[in-house]
């Protein structure tokens, strides 16, 4: 994957497209778990939500320096 990639004529940086795409899963793995009623089960779910989104993010960016 490129480091810079053209976005409407602006160079974005390749871990903006990474962020975006985890911010999506995010979003499902949050609605799947909020479906099945796991949040009862963590102590504080902002908090919980933000240390799921810095693993994804983390590995995924990690996979890019491949």
């Amino acid at each position: 994957m490129p480091r810079e990639i053209a976005l409407a004529d602006a160079f974005v940086p390749g871990l903006l497209l990474v962020f975006v795409a985890c911010l999506l899963m995010l979003w499902v793995v949050d609605t799947i778990v909020g479906r099945f009623g796991l949040y009862r089960f963590v102590w504080h779910p902002p908090l919980f939500r933000l240390a799921i989104f810095v693993c994804m993010f983390g590995a995924a960016g990690l996979l890019l320096f491949r």
